[in-house]
């Protein structure tokens, strides 16, 4: 499908700006109902209510809300979270249902028409407002995006603020939703008015600054680009002629081999390679990465469209964002080509879509982390491992890197990690705060595992950062681990990406022009590498696009 035209684009800013001032609205006055911010419950809360506002509370402090000594906790982030939680699950019901993936839990599919009128015929005759059954169905088809025990989910906004929300969705035409890039304009319009106050502020940007002031739209282009001119690079260094699927980015010298090389040290089946958005936003290049390697598994391997598409989600497709909500998006968007190129909606497979945030933090005591590992000596060294690597998750993201600390437990001890994690968050009763911990936990360990990974291809857009805008912390770690980039986020970046290759792996970056020139992104090895070659730089406009090369040796 096309993108979006200007207009539908203004449309759907001017819709996402108002939703999020709604959501929030809706979810400070939810919140407040319930005393989630006071010290001790209202007295007129039914037990339920006084179950769910600890359970809420627990989640505030797991995302970052302070309690107090008086036992008052903020809102910020809780508020923040169930806004945009309450809002995503309408968008993605609207996006299923006008892409005919919605299905009812009889597994038809059903449109919109459809949905409002099973609205009346809730349990008892009751009738259930369509659009919040509509989001409940949705639900139900991506669990790992919306977990079934989510307090947040769990709370219910005002009915004067779920009608506004769903009159502004209803306003936006089909169009918006079929678009190749109207999923991905959401986030960039939900963070504008939060990115204008921080830049307008002139605040040092650390962990609650970050993923609005550096978070921007990755054009289709770009993204084709980078990817046709590695990955379908390599197709035609190996097979020859014309690729399985339209590169028309892809550039060739005058005698036909690729410009950007052929990429003869990557594996020689596109089974074997694996490719990772360390930054991956609302998921653009996953989405393009996974159209591109479902046709080559295809003509390589002669599968059908489904079993290329659940074989590219379990070997080949792999991404980190530092933005809880934005890794939401990011993996439904996944999910939604998925189930596009299969041809309709199929169950992922068990491992899910390899898509983590990487900005979580183990938000408690380390004795309180450390208990939920109960007896188990091993994964209790596990967990204090992760507690020490992702404490400042929020600010780092992917610049963590497991790989660095000694042991190498997440390289060749991580096999027998994960499994005694999920065994010991099983099966048993725990207080809600130790549930969040967990699920905490879970996410903070696939995050950890993919970050100790070493992948054929890792290419982003990374974001920029001056070290003069950068937080205490985030200059203190750029000093320490990236002495030669630390000018940048960005340039941090830049050389993570290249730290996350294997032998003869290769990076693809768009930059922004000043910093395609720094001095270690250059032709020349960086000064804290060998075997590095600059296979190409292209510039488009005002940004630019570099794609780097191992040699075959290893990182200094």
């Amino acid at each position: 499908m096309p993108s979006l035209h200007p207009d539908l684009r203004n449309r759907l800013r001017s819709v996402v700006l108002d939703a999020r001032r709604v959501a929030e609205k809706g979810a400070e006055q939810a919140l407040r109902a319930l005393a989630v911010d006071a010290a001790e419950p209202a007295g007129a809360l039914s037990v339920e209510m006084r179950k769910l506002r600890v359970a809420l509370r627990a989640r505030g402090r797991q995302l970052g809300d302070a309690l107090g000594r008086d036992n008052r906790q903020k809102l910020d982030h809780l508020l923040a979270e169930c806004g945009c939680e309450h809002w995503h699950r309408m968008l993605f019901a609207r996006f299923l249902a006008e892409n005919d993936l919605l299905l009812h839990p009889d597994g038809v599919a059903v449109t919109l028409d459809e949905v409002r009128a099973f609205a009346n015929e809730g349990p008892g005759g009751a009738r259930i407002e369509p659009w919040e059954l509509a989001a409940r169905w949705a639900a139900r088809m991506l669990p790992a995006l919306f977990r079934p025990d989510d307090p947040v989910l769990a709370l219910d906004l005002a009915a004067e603020h779920r009608t506004k929300l769903e009159a502004l969705l209803a306003g936006l035409p089909a169009e918006v939703f079929t678009a190749d890039d109207g999923l991905g304009w959401v986030y960039q319009f939900w963070q504008e008015e939060r990115k204008d106050a921080v830049n307008k502020s002139e605040v040092k940007i650390g962990a609650d600054e970050l993923p609005a002031v550096t978070q921007l739209f990755t054009e289709p282009y770009m993204v084709k680009f980078l990817l046709h001119n590695t990955l379908g690079a390599w197709w035609v260094g190996r097979h020859g002629g014309t690729p399985p699927i339209e590169m028309e980015f892809l550039r060739r010298n005058d005698d036909g081999t690729p410009a950007a090389g052929t990429f003869d040290e990557w594996p020689k089946r596109a089974a074997e390679l694996k490719c990772l958005d360390p930054c991956c936003g609302s998921g653009h290049f996953l989405v393009e990465m996974l159209k591109i390697l479902v046709a080559f598994r295809i003509e390589e391997e002669g599968l059908g469209a489904g079993e290329a598409v659940d074989a590219v989600l379990r070997d080949n497709l792999f991404g980190l964002e530092i933005d809880p909500r934005c890794t939401q998006i990011a993996a439904f968007a996944v999910a939604l080509q998925a189930w596009k190129l299969a041809g309709g909606y199929r169950e992922l497979p068990a491992d899910g879509v390899h898509v983590a945030c990487c900005g979580i933090a183990p938000r408690a005591k380390k004795e309180e982390w450390l208990r939920l590992a109960g007896g188990d000596e091993k994964l209790r060294n596990g967990l204090e491992r992760l507690y020490e690597l992702f404490k400042d998750a929020p600010t780092l993201g992917s610049l963590i890197d497991p790989t660095r600390e000694e042991g190498g437990l997440f390289v060749a001890g991580w096999g027998e990690l994960k499994p005694l994690l999920a065994k010991a968050l099983s099966g048993e009763k725990k207080d809600e705060e130790a549930r969040e911990l967990g699920v905490a936990a879970r996410g903070i360990a696939t995050a950890a595992e993919i970050l100790a990974g070493r992948y054929t291809l890792v290419a982003t857009n990374v974001p920029y950062l001056k070290r003069g805008r950068q937080s205490d912390s985030l200059r203190a770690f750029g000093e320490n681990a990236f002495p030669e980039s630390k000018a940048n986020l960005g340039t941090m970046l830049l050389e993570r990406s290249l730290g996350l290759t294997g032998p003869g792996g290769a990076t693809g970056d768009r930059v922004i022009s000043g910093v395609a020139f720094l001095g270690w992104v250059s032709p020349a090895a960086p000064p804290t590498t060998s075997g590095i070659r600059l296979v190409s730089r292209r510039v488009l406009g005002s940004r630019g696009v570099l794609f780097h090369q191992w040699s075959g040796r290893q990182v200094a």
